[in-house]
């Protein structure tokens, strides 16, 4: 299958699987950030949207361990930035219907939570199809160290993800139920 035929099969399983009120494995998640040499504690994640894995109680608990987190905006050109944001901030809907931060207060993440539409063993993932977060990520990469983490739920994994050469692969993806770690 191509990319536009995963990613259409995907999000109609996602969407059917919804109501399972799946939760992502947040002790995954802490052991990946405690074995991450990255002194800040700067978590850029997502808003979830179109029946994304539910970054919410997550963002909570990490607000709890004292980490500071940011929301991407999108902007010009295809480009994102990720700004300054809490749990308790105020959201404002862009032009693809997707919550935004109204900070203006840029914040560089080390550690990046990437939504996805699927991915496969090698932490390859399929987004939306706009390569925001490849962008993103490539940019982000020249000026500091990142981790990157994906999200998704287990049922979203396949067996392979056809890859260009603009495709960033991510170092982990934590599901439902496992975690991934980029080979």
């Amino acid at each position: 299958m191509n990319k536009a035929e995963i990613r259409k099969k995907i999000l109609n399983i996602r969407k059917i699987n919804y109501h399972k009120n799946l939760k992502i494995n947040f002790e995954s998640l802490l052991k990946i950030l405690k074995k991450t040499k990255i002194d800040s504690k700067v978590i850029g994640g997502y808003y979830p949207y179109n029946y994304e894995c539910d970054t919410i109680e997550i963002f909570k608990k990490l607000e709890k361990l004292n980490y500071q987190l940011s929301l991407p905006k999108i902007r010009k050109n295809y480009q994102m930035n990720f700004f300054q944001w809490s749990t308790k901030d105020p959201l404002e809907i862009n032009d693809y219907g997707i919550p935004e931060p109204i900070s203006d207060v840029i914040k560089l993440p080390n550690i990046l939570l990437v939504p996805l539409v699927a991915f496969d063993n090698n932490c390859n993932r399929i987004g939306y199809g706009g390569g925001f977060y490849d962008r993103y990520i490539k940019r982000l990469e020249k000026k500091k160290k990142i981790v990157t983490i994906g999200l998704a739920y287990s049922f979203q994994k396949v067996k392979k993800i056809p890859v260009t050469k603009y495709d960033i692969q991510l170092d982990f993806i934590i599901t439902n139920t496992v975690k991934s770690k980029n080979q």
